[in-house]
């Protein structure tokens, strides 16, 4: 691949960790440009578009136009889709739970599943990289931390599967659309050579990328590889978080420099900036949990491959849930969503055994969703 030679000549980065400050100077290289097919953020509501504004031009999804004099007909059913992945204490997925163990609870009333299936299905992620002055400045370990953990899961992907590449610092550039040809991908994350910018504005960038994401139907996720750290954004993280549960958008992050932080701390790293990691830990937890997604922590370059099998094994496979909610009001109020696995004889939790054993797991499902308002 394109990026073996930044393994080779980088390989003994490693042996300089300790002397690697976490906090370096911004580059005075302006920021990558974007390519003429990079999408502008689409308008808020209640905002007119301006020509220079538009959606993310998809080569995954595209919008038909109804023919004129078409008949409209209003539904009033509702239905609610769930991903569900259901994952062993290893991170293995755990196959051939029948349905009538699934329980589905919208705002704590059990609702009925109306659909059920499971299968490995293609999926449609936006790698989205942090790469700022701060942490990924030329040539740091954070520099090559950052491309082996980008360039090493775009190789993990399959033919189908539709990726596009978003860095950001002080706003999110979009240096590849949607596409199954892993070459645009490739291309455009080598272009990550001289950060721009020293900020890192990860609640601006995740959420606009969730915003803009969230009319792509089928399996869907951003994979967000980053510090974690926020240092300029315009909302706060309860918006960060509000937002993101309710763009229905799992969530995956692969949080970087984990093993300088350490060497770090060992050499006596001020207090305040430790604080400044460890909340940053908990939120990244915390963006993942309550999409359906999950967080992860390499402490080496050699847990990355695990790390991208988990990420896959997740987002492939996974049991897709439908029901018609109880609750039909159009409020356009956010109702929360809780995944059980019960024994229907006992109306208890399940009980999976291997081997003679009992298995613990985890279930990993989105939080809610926004309802619907009514429309005049």
């Amino acid at each position: 691949m394109k990026y073996r030679f930044v393994v080779a000549a980088l390989a003994g980065l490693a042996l300089i960790l300790t002397s690697v400050p976490l906090y370096v100077r911004a580059q005075d290289s302006p920021q990558s440009q974007s390519s003429d097919s990079v999408a502008k953020p689409k308008p808020k509501p209640g905002e007119n578009p301006q020509p220079d504004q538009q959606q993310i031009p998809s080569e995954y999804k595209k919008q038909k136009e109804a023919p004129p004099n078409t008949p409209t007909f209003e539904a009033n059913a509702t239905t609610v889709s769930v991903d569900v992945a259901v994952l062993d204490n290893k991170g293995r997925f755990i196959p051939a739970i029948p349905q009538d163990k699934f329980r589905v609870l919208e705002d704590g009333v059990p609702q009925q599943i109306t659909q059920f299936g499971k299968s490995e299905a293609p999926i449609t992620i936006c790698m989205l990289i942090e790469f700022s002055g701060r942490f990924q400045a030329f040539w740091s370990y954070g520099w090559y931390e950052t491309l082996q953990a980008s360039y090493g899961f775009l190789e993990t992907l399959k033919p189908d599967d539709n990726v596009a590449v978003v860095e950001f610092d002080m706003r999110p550039t979009i240096l590849s659309d949607f596409s199954p040809d892993k070459r645009k991908a490739e291309e455009a994350m080598a272009r990550l050579r001289i950060p721009g910018f020293s900020e890192s504005n990860i609640f601006d960038a995740l959420t606009d990328m969730a915003d803009r994401m969230s009319g792509i139907e089928g399996r869907k996720a951003i994979l967000v590889i980053a510090t974690g750290l926020d240092t300029f954004s315009r909302i706060t993280f309860d918006q960060a978080r509000k937002s993101l549960q309710e763009s229905g958008v799992p969530i995956y992050s692969i949080s970087i420099l984990q093993i300088a932080r350490i060497m770090a701390e060992s050499r006596g790293m001020g207090p305040i900036q430790e604080m400044d990691f460890l909340q940053a830990d908990n939120e990244m937890k915390t963006f993942a949990k309550e999409t359906g997604g999950q967080a992860y922590f390499p402490r080496f370059l050699g847990e990355y491959p695990g790390v991208f099998r988990a990420v896959q094994d997740s987002l492939r496979n996974q049991y897709s849930l439908a029901y018609h909610p109880t609750n039909t009001a159009k409020d356009g109020k956010f109702r929360h969503i809780k995944v059980e696995l019960v024994n229907p004889s006992t109306n208890e939790p399940l009980r999976i055994v291997e081997n003679g054993k009992t298995v613990k797991y985890q279930i990993l499902a989105k939080a809610g969703y926004k309802a619907p308002r009514e429309v005049d």
